[in-house]
């Protein structure tokens, strides 16, 4: 069982992104329009919100976060 710092990070994670996601929602699936430089920010700051996810979740499973799938799907594991 995870640490108490370990589950409030995760859980921190996890809700600083569903917000991202939510508002991204409300841009591309609700119509709500946003300028080109206001949806960049807003694509940068769900997917570092997503990438902060990942690794606290990582981390609470107990798993090393470098053993993780590159994000770019490019490791080539018979090198």
């Amino acid at each position: 069982m995870a640490d108490d710092a370990t589950r409030e990070a995760y859980r921190e994670a996890w809700e600083a992104w569903t917000k991202q996601l939510e508002r991204m929602h409300e841009v591309l699936l609700d119509g709500e329009p946003l300028t080109p430089d206001r949806l960049k920010g807003l694509l940068n700051r769900e997917a570092r919100a997503k990438q902060a996810y990942d690794e606290a979740r990582l981390k609470l499973l107990g798993l090393d976060e470098s053993a993780a799938p590159s994000p770019s799907g490019d490791e080539n594991p018979f090198r």
